[in-house]
């Protein structure tokens, strides 16, 4: 893990999306986050501690899906197809992050990957760690440098040579993959950031312990914000979501940019995906490291 030490910073961005405003001043304590994501090893370690089951592999319930043919109730998460877009497929899950023809045996080094944000808090908390606030992956994604766009700077995206694993070329239906990569790569492909963090932008998407409110700046607290008490997205009212960070393998420039450090998206916390995984924290409570 690395420290982040005691601090003021910058949160949000005034040339972000409407849910990255207004920008305020935080003051955050230490803490120490993962040098990495969590990776597919560290996490088999984790379920062959523990016999976790985690969500993509349990059969759905029937009451969480009313009218849905017993037949189609199994197991199973969602999976981006080029061209084709978002599918849910049976038997997709950390151990065959695809689909049941897909494995994850030359990929023990990648982010473990369909892990919704249930299966994230029981492994932080089996860790004795945490899930960092918004706040903190903002902070870590910056390395040191409040004015930074992107972890690895202010360098646009598709200037030099990749920065960080993402979409290269036409989204969804044409992947350039000049990174070297269609979908994740080992942690610590791409140079760290100012604090020696990997992949704070790009790879995969991380949970964040916070809810999701699309105005929840306009009310957090200075000192070491937590988030809002309940969620509301827009756009789809009744579903309650916790906050991702740091974009992904399916991120582009002409599509969500989500390697933005102040970038904001949200997801279900029972949802497996993709391109999503995370990282963790230990929490320093006034503990005034510099």
């Amino acid at each position: 893990m690395v420290l982040i030490p005691s601090g003021t910073f910058t949160f949000g961005s005034d040339e972000g999306r409407a849910d990255e405003k207004p920008v305020r001043t935080v003051d955050l304590d230490a803490f120490w986050i993962d040098e990495h994501e969590v990776t597919n090893a560290q996490f088999e370690e984790f379920v062959n501690a523990t016999g976790y089951v985690t969500v993509a592999e349990r059969k759905p319930s029937a009451k969480d899906f009313p009218g849905v043919p017993e037949a189609d109730l199994v197991p199973g998460a969602l999976v981006f197809v080029i061209a084709q877009g978002w599918k849910y497929m049976p038997g997709a899950n950390w151990k065959h992050p695809e689909g049941p023809d897909s494995n994850i045996d030359k990929r023990m080094n990648h982010p473990v990957v369909q892990v919704c944000w249930d299966d994230a808090k029981s492994y932080a908390e089996w860790a004795k760690k945490s899930l960092p606030t918004e706040a903190q992956f903002e902070r870590a994604a910056k390395g040191g440098k409040d004015s930074n766009r992107y972890a690895w700077g202010d360098t646009p995206v598709d200037e030099a040579k990749p920065k960080a694993n993402f979409w290269q070329g036409a989204f969804p239906s044409k992947n350039d993959n000049t990174d070297g990569f269609a979908s994740t790569s080992p942690v610590g492909s791409f140079p760290k950031n100012g604090y020696g963090l990997s992949d704070m932008s790009g790879n995969v998407w991380e949970w964040c312990l916070d809810y999701y409110r699309p105005d929840a700046y306009k009310s957090a607290s200075k000192a070491n914000p937590a988030g809002p008490k309940d969620s509301f997205d827009p756009d789809e009212p009744g579903m309650a979501k916790r906050v991702v960070r740091g974009g992904s393998f399916l991120c582009a420039e002409c599509y969500c940019s989500g390697y933005r450090v102040s970038a904001r998206m949200k997801s279900s916390p029972d949802t497996g995906l993709y391109h999503t995984g995370f990282r963790c924290v230990v929490n320093l409570p006034n503990e005034k490291t510099k």
